[in-house]
């Protein structure tokens, strides 16, 4: 039984701005991502990035951001298992891509 806890879903924001169309051949369900604080953003104070290796595929939407970035900002990156948990190439840009956050359980 897989002990990690969601913590929270969402599509991708901003994925048609950044690497989406050039990494989406090489994403499928299951696949890691990273996420990573970035905290001079100067739209959102709690920006949050997505990659997928070395693409930057977008942000967490606004709405889900907060508590992942204060975590992040405090060093807490390992806590989390963030996979992607949907795509549909024919949904609209913003639509393709699901994520799926988890809460890993400390060992």
């Amino acid at each position: 039984m897989n002990a990690n806890r969601h913590f929270t879903h969402f599509q991708i924001a901003g994925f048609t701005y950044y690497d989406g169309a050039e990494a989406f051949e090489h994403l499928k369900i299951g696949s890691d991502l990273q996420l990573v604080r970035e905290e001079n953003n100067r739209f959102d104070a709690y920006a949050v990035m997505i990659f997928f290796k070395d693409y930057k595929l977008g942000y967490l939407p606004r709405n889900e951001n907060k508590e992942i970035s204060k975590l992040l900002e405090m060093g807490h990156n390992d806590i989390f298992e963030v996979r992607i948990n949907q795509m549909d190439p024919h949904s609209d840009p913003e639509h393709q891509v699901g994520v799926i956050v988890k809460i890993r359980k400390k060992e």
